[in-house]
């Protein structure tokens, strides 16, 4: 063999020396850079899902918290209704017993008030409005009161017998009450001289078999009461 075929061979070995040391090579960092690389990529999912694990931890505990403050606020909220509807109820339960009192020290007293004048408005179907008719006729009347003394105003209101028992009741007090109004705003009676009773249709003064007789029973009567020895000692005219 030549030097040169020596040479030319010796070059090829080497050649393929190197190439195999070369594959070598790669083949060691892959198989030693894939374990990191895994590690890596399995090290970032953990951490991912760990955040997201505190992000839905977070989520459910702020939730919890609202949920507690809307809570707290809607038991606030009732307790101060509750405070309300309590106060109100007492509000109503002393007027009541005001009320009370006041009717039982005039009932008591009633026997000793003889009747000195009345005046009788009526009223259209369904209505307790006053008409012009109804002011000039209590005009009238309180002209008669005048500077009346020791005296108390009876004030009856009534209904036909169209409709249920507790409407009407609700219809003559309405009625009763546009009566005791008008006389106390334009008069300036007080409200203690007033007995206000709503008798719905329970006492008709003629038959509802009728439209005079219902228009009679649709009325507000204002009976002048007085427990002065006699009707003279009234003033007025």
């Amino acid at each position: 063999m030549s030097r040169n075929q020596l040479t030319a061979l010796g070059l090829a070995v080497s050649l393929a020396v190197m190439g195999a040391a070369g594959c070598a090579t790669k083949k060691y960092v892959r198989n030693q850079t894939a374990p990191l690389v895994e590690h890596t990529d399995q090290l970032e999912g953990q951490t991912a899902e760990n955040n997201r694990r505190i992000r839905s931890t977070d989520d459910r505990a702020q939730a919890g918290i609202r949920q507690a403050q809307g809570t707290a606020e809607a038991a606030g909220q009732s307790a101060e209704g509750a405070n309300k509807t309590a106060g109100d109820a007492e509000s109503a339960a002393n007027d009541a017993v005001h009320r009370a009192d006041s009717l039982d020290s005039v009932v008591k007293g009633l026997d000793s008030y003889k009747p000195v004048t009345d005046v009788t408005v009526t009223f259209g179907f369904d209505k307790s409005v006053l008409t012009r008719n109804d002011r000039e006729q209590l005009d009238s009347f309180a002209a008669r009161v005048g500077s009346a003394r020791s005296y108390i105003l009876e004030v009856t209101g009534g209904t036909d017998s169209t409709g249920s028992a507790q409407y009407n009741y609700e219809l003559s007090q309405r009625r009763a009450d546009a009566v005791v109004q008008y006389l106390a705003a334009r008069y300036g009676i007080a409200a203690h001289r007033f007995y206000l009773i709503g008798i719905g249709k329970d006492k008709e003064v003629a038959p509802n078999t009728s439209p005079e007789g219902r228009k009679q029973n649709r009325r507000v009567t204002v009976q002048l009461l007085s427990n002065l020895a006699t009707a003279g000692d009234i003033g007025g005219s």
